[in-house]
């Protein structure tokens, strides 16, 4: 079979050189120093075209298949599988996905043109607004970048819920959990797992969240809770400020939600068993770089969280030792610890788990709950009997027998 091939514009160049040479208007050392090559390879080039005409100028391989070249069946296969499950997989995660799901092996620019010549690749990048990149920080746990994103994550099988992810600025690493909004017991009981597991970092970026920040003098939960362990907060003006985050939520949007619909997931407790179990460590082994960083996270032992990652409140004693609380009366009790006077201040923490804390001067107080307020116990006041030998009782005793007397002489008389 009769292959027809088309010379390289290299090719042309060096064919025309050889013809100056054949003609004797070049020596073989000029040719070799125009076309950069060794007159050892020039008198090689020189003979093949010698013997072969023009044919012998191209390359050897050209029109033959690559010795790496995968087989058709596996080119069938990948398109196939694309086609009929993996539709809206970019080609690095569809890479991924073949070579842990289905042991096949085909790097992401070969998908990438495998897709594109059959048109089933279309490129979704949009052209951003060009901003100055900030360099990341040279230390695990100097910063943090925090955010939620609510999402419809299950695809329709689950709930609508929101994934609360942190980043660290330094090296990538993720930490990420689902929860049913984005409010302040979910993200104290985040922020507590995060510093269990990797230590008190010194910032946090958020945004301006009602949550995170109050325009009055008064500390969010969050912003007491961070105070507490002499972590700076950061507040972003913009979502790109902080767009380590930002980008990590629109890859968890591509791979994480594609992830659950292959394991089957549309619960938010399996979900974060699934994220515990395999998608955080998958994650970071893929995109974090942390080898050769110092971690300066602080370590939390002997800190007791649960105090701190908690709803405080301060209420002031009433006369009667009670306190309100949510429509609520709590009874202050005698105990070990001495009593707050009435009009002074007593700390209220309600624990994650639900339990309640009462404090003054760091000692916890004992105490009891009451729907209505409760009723003050009513002492039955005795009538106070003088005795026989009052004054009061022997001028009665006179006066009664001198208007007995009375009583009798005027009988007498009538």
């Amino acid at each position: 079979m009769q292959i027809n091939l088309t010379m390289s514009q290299k090719e042309l160049e060096r064919l025309k050189t050889l013809t100056r040479i054949k003609s004797g208007e070049l020596t073989i050392s000029n040719a070799a120093e125009s076309l950069r090559l060794s007159e050892r390879h020039m008198y090689r080039i020189l003979k093949r075209y010698s013997d072969e005409g023009d044919v012998g100028i191209i390359h050897r391989s050209r029109g033959r298949q690559s010795n790496n070249r995968l087989p058709q069946t596996t080119y069938d296969q990948v398109v196939k599988l694309y086609k009929e499950k993996y539709s809206d997989f970019g080609p690095t995660f569809f890479s991924e996905t073949l070579e842990f799901e289905h042991d096949i092996f085909v790097s992401r620019q070969t998908l990438t043109r495998w897709l594109r010549k059959k048109g089933l690749l279309l490129s979704l990048r949009k052209k951003r607004p060009h901003r100055k990149k900030r360099p990341r920080r040279e230390t695990i746990g100097s910063l943090v970048q925090f955010d939620g994103s609510h999402h419809d994550w299950f695809e329709g099988r689950g709930p609508v819920c929101c994934l609360l992810c942190a980043v660290d600025d330094a090296s990538g690493q993720i930490f990420i959990q689902f929860a049913e909004t984005e409010d302040t017991e979910s993200v104290l009981s985040f922020m507590k797992k995060y510093i269990q597991l990797f230590g008190i970092p010194a910032q946090i970026y958020t945004d301006f969240h009602t949550i995170y920040y109050n325009k009055t003098e008064h500390f969010t939960q969050y912003e007491r809770a961070l105070k507490t362990l002499n972590i700076e907060p950061i507040y972003a003006h913009s979502p790109q400020a902080k767009g380590r985050v930002e980008r990590g939520n629109r890859t968890h949007q591509d791979r994480l939600i594609k992830s659950l619909r292959l394991k089957n997931i549309s619960s938010i407790q399996d979900a974060n068993k699934y994220l515990i179990e395999e998608y955080i460590a998958h994650h970071n082994k893929l995109f974090t770089n942390s080898d050769s960083l110092q971690n300066i996270h602080r370590p939390s032992d002997g800190i007791d969280l649960d105090a701190i990652f908690c709803f405080e409140t301060k209420r002031t004693v009433y006369n009667d030792y009670t306190i309100m609380l949510k429509s609520q009366y709590i009874q202050l009790l005698k105990s070990d610890a001495p009593l707050p006077p009435p009009k002074s201040k007593v700390i209220v923490r309600r624990y994650l788990d639900n339990s309640l804390h009462i404090l003054w001067n760091n000692n916890e107080l004992k105490y009891e709950i009451f729907n209505n307020k409760p009723k003050p116990k009513q002492h039955v006041q005795l009538p106070n009997k003088p005795s026989s030998k009052h004054p009061w009782r022997k001028l009665n005793r006179e006066l009664s027998s001198k208007h007995f007397n009375a009583s009798i002489k005027l009988e007498l008389l009538t």
